[in-house]
């Protein structure tokens, strides 16, 4: 039986370890310098060679010419005890445990007892290579503690796991007591050379851009790479390795389908996209693989259009892009990435996939549809006045009041003389959301408003400044004021405040409640708004302040405070502060007798 091209191509020594150069070094050096440590721990993704640094160094540590000037730390690969070590056959001095399957404490007691026994020579040492780590309990590594912290002599643990993370969270002082190494992911490129050396040691006939798929569908792993090949190799009659072989071979999509995507968005025939779609599925396509090799495509298009150079695209590709730079311009490739980066987290847990991308394709095509946000604020300043427009009052459901009349006829922008208050208010009333209402409380509610209107806009003379029993009995007139503005909100935050004091000179300090300064925040961002409703309707207030307030029984004697409220009392509650709103519903509910149901 052959043997898999990772086995019969694993390195025998450090110096033709893939990229971990970092790693490889530091550990050569330590073997020639004698300053070999007790334990390390090599962290990093699948297939990047953290298992064959460890037996690397067992074999160094292990090699019969070990010591020898012209080999420097490293293993020589050829003498008995390097042959047993690199093919993983028995050895008494390396032992590899794989930490999936004896994670318990029973197993690291085990291994504890036989780290104990010395190696089988004097010039030997006894490796412990525990693959896996991070599937190790918590038990099992408090069990290994004391003999990491203190090992007999001439024992080296070596552990490898692809999730340092999970050692930090359920053994953080195992991390204080070894050398931690983390390799790093390899590179499209040096993967391609890699598997063109072995290749061509194998004498098989390949194409770049094979290897360029192969290296990207491995994902960083080398090991994954050679695994990938084999595949490749075990498909057809003839041994060579061609880009229509790895696409059957691995199942990969190809770059047409992906270029046909490219060209229907550009194009906007949103129209094809189900029908597309629907051909990928009957085809049997991974509609993630769909998903990674579109961004990976749009990636690669938005290089170009700023004038880049994409890395790692085949020629062909490179050509078929270069050929559509022109038809989608760089921001809404922007924008179509982004909206694909938040599909993609939502993608991999729905039950649809297909029909998420649909949808997203759907978008894509029809982008040209859309209105940036930068347009939209740029037309607020086009209207060919200076003035901004007034602003629309917000309808509130709760809220029974002139809000609720029919629009006016759309004004003509012309040139006209000053008009009244009263206009300027019926104005601002005209833009409100309709809603049906009697024509008699239509023309009641209009007058209403128009007077309110025109007792805020009139000038006051200074008076002297009201006292507070004044200031309460016409708060809620401050409030329906500050709503006839259009400010909601603030008028909500303003009843909800309490007028406790006036000074001499017009001071006047409300009080919030201390355990919920929300309203009282909201107020006073808008302090001047409020200041000004204030003295719209009371005269003599020169200015407003916040404190937290919390009412005593001195200032409320007749009150029991220990009183609880039933739900009857707090829908009449409800009731009446609905009633007071309107003045049409408050003799209904009297005239009535209405209840509150929501």
């Amino acid at each position: 039986m052959s043997l898999a091209l990772a086995r019969k191509y694993r390195p025998r020594n450090f110096a033709t370890v893939a990229v971990q150069n970092h790693v490889a070094n530091t550990l050569k050096g330590a073997i020639a310098r004698g300053r070999v440590a007790h334990g390390y721990l090599l962290c990093g993704p699948r297939g990047t060679g953290k298992t064959t640094l460890a037996r690397v160094l067992a074999m160094a540590l292990n090699c019969e010419r070990r010591g020898e000037p012209e080999l420097q730390g490293e293993p020589c690969g050829h003498c008995g005890s390097c042959q047993r070590i690199w093919s993983g056959s028995a050895s008494l001095d390396v032992v590899e445990i794989d930490a999936a399957s004896n994670r318990g404490v029973d197993d690291a007691r085990e291994l504890r007892e036989r780290a104990m026994y010395a190696p089988s020579g004097d010039d030997r040492y006894k490796v412990y290579i525990v693959d896996e780590a991070h599937m190790l309990t918590r038990e099992a590594w408090n069990a290994l503690l004391k003999i990491l912290e203190e090992p007999p002599p001439r024992v080296v643990f070596v552990f490898a796991t692809t999730e340092p993370q999970k050692i930090a969270q359920q053994a953080a002082p195992i991390l204080s007591r070894l050398q931690r190494f983390d390799l790093k992911r390899i590179g499209p490129a040096e993967i391609r050379e890699r598997l063109a050396a072995v290749l061509t040691e194998e004498q098989v006939a390949f194409e770049a851009d094979a290897l360029g798929m192969i290296a990207r569908a491995a994902d960083g792993g080398l090991r994954d790479a050679l695994s990938l090949t084999d595949q490749v190799l075990s498909l057809g009659e003839s041994a060579a390795v061609t880009a229509d072989r790895v696409q059957t071979a691995l199942g990969l999509i190809p770059d047409d389908e992906y270029l046909a995507l490219l060209d229907m968005v550009a194009e906007r025939r949103a129209v094809d996209v189900f029908a597309t779609v629907q051909r990928l599925a009957d085809a049997g396509v991974d509609f993630v693989l769909v998903l990674s090799g579109l961004g990976d495509l749009l990636r690669a298009q938005l290089a170009i259009a700023l004038g880049g150079v994409p890395p790692e695209l085949p020629e062909r590709m490179r050509a078929a892009l270069d050929e559509r730079k022109q038809r989608l311009a760089a921001n809404d490739l922007l924008r179509m990435l982004h909206a694909l980066l938040e599909l993609e987290p939502m993608y991999r847990r729905s039950g649809q996939p297909q029909l998420l991308l649909e949808t997203l394709l759907v978008r894509f095509a029809l982008l040209d549809r859309t209105i940036e946000l930068q347009e939209v604020l740029q037309g607020f300043g086009s209207g060919g006045r200076e003035d901004p427009p007034l602003r629309r009052a917000a309808h509130e459901s709760r809220v029974a009041s002139a809000h609720a009349l029919p629009p006016a006829p759309p004004a003509v922008m012309a040139p006209a003389p000053a008009v009244s208050s009263t206009q300027a208010a019926a104005q601002v009333l005209a833009q409100a959301v309709p809603t049906p209402r009697p024509a008699t409380q239509q023309v009641a509610d209009a007058a209403a408003a128009a007077q309110r209107a025109d007792r805020q806009a009139a000038p006051r003379v200074p008076t002297t400044p009201p006292t507070v029993e004044q200031v309460l009995n016409q708060w809620r007139a401050v409030a329906d004021a500050i709503r006839a503005k259009g400010r909601g909100m603030l008028a909500q935050a303003v009843e909800r405040l309490v007028p406790i004091t006036i000074t001499p000179n017009g001071g006047l300090t409300l009080g919030y409640d201390p355990l919920d300064d929300t309203f009282a925040q909201a107020a006073e961002n808008s302090r001047a708004d409020v200041l000004a409703a204030v003295q719209g309707i009371l005269g003599g207030v020169s200015a407003v302040a916040f404190k937290p307030y919390t009412p005593t029984i001195s200032d409320k004697p007749a009150r029991d405070t220990t009183v609880r409220m039933t739900a009857h009392d707090v829908q009449r509650q409800r009731t009446e502060q609905i009633a007071s709103r309107s003045p049409l519903l408050d003799a209904a509910v009297k005239a009535l007798d209405l209840e509150l149901l929501d």
